[in-house]
């Protein structure tokens, strides 16, 4: 509480000119990293270049030597799609077959091969995991009489509901109207679920 206790100077240590300024640090030689792999400086007036060198190399022996060497170069194929001979290349304007050449053309892909394998070893799986409970007695495999029943029946369940949804009045104002017409479209559509789900899978199993 009170005043702030400051640590006060001594009456000689008076505040002089530029001394809160900041201090610069000392000054000192910059040098690149790379300074000693500079290039050689360009010649001055004063200094002249060598003259008078020469090479004993013959270049037109040089030259038709390489030539006669060299592998010939093949021809781009063109391709003349005017009268006026104007000219386009063959193999990128997907004239020329090149993909059907290929060694690999035709074969399924090795990415393709491994998922069909993984495919294969998870329904080997699976066929061993139903096949260890219907061993047991778990689970029974649904006939095809069955299966055709449920679907006929679940057909039959679908067409009342329809005669039903038909009959409905064509102005909905009260609530239990509502209700009812709702009803009817969640029942019919877990119908036509149900339907799609037996038409699509044969082999249906079911837990005892």
């Amino acid at each position: 509480m009170g005043l702030a206790k400051v640590d006060t100077r001594h009456p000689d240590e008076f505040l002089k000119k530029h001394e809160k300024e900041h201090k610069l640090p000392e000054k000192k030689y910059f040098k690149y990293p790379d300074s000693e792999h500079k290039k050689p400086p360009v010649p001055r007036l004063n200094e002249k270049p060598v003259m008078g060198l020469r090479t004993n190399k013959d270049f037109i022996t040089q030259n038709a030597v390489e030539n006669i060497v060299a592998v010939p170069r093949k021809p781009e194929k063109k391709l003349v799609d005017t009268r006026n001979g104007d000219k386009m290349l063959l193999i990128p304007s997907g004239l020329e077959p090149i993909f059907v050449n290929k060694k690999d053309f035709g074969k399924i892909p090795l990415y393709l091969e491994k998922r069909k394998e993984e495919i294969q070893k998870t329904q080997d799986e699976y066929d061993a995991y139903i096949a260890e409970h219907y061993r047991r007695g778990a689970m029974r495999k649904l006939t095809d009489e069955e299966r055709e029943a449920l679907i006929s029946g679940l057909k039959q369940n679908w067409e009342h509901l329809h005669q039903q949804y038909l009959g409905l009045s064509v102005v909905i104002d009260t609530m239990p109207k509502m209700i009812h017409k709702e009803k009817l479209e969640v029942e019919m559509k877990q119908l036509e679920k149900d339907v799609e789900l037996l038409e699509n899978h044969r082999i249906i199993y079911i837990a005892n």
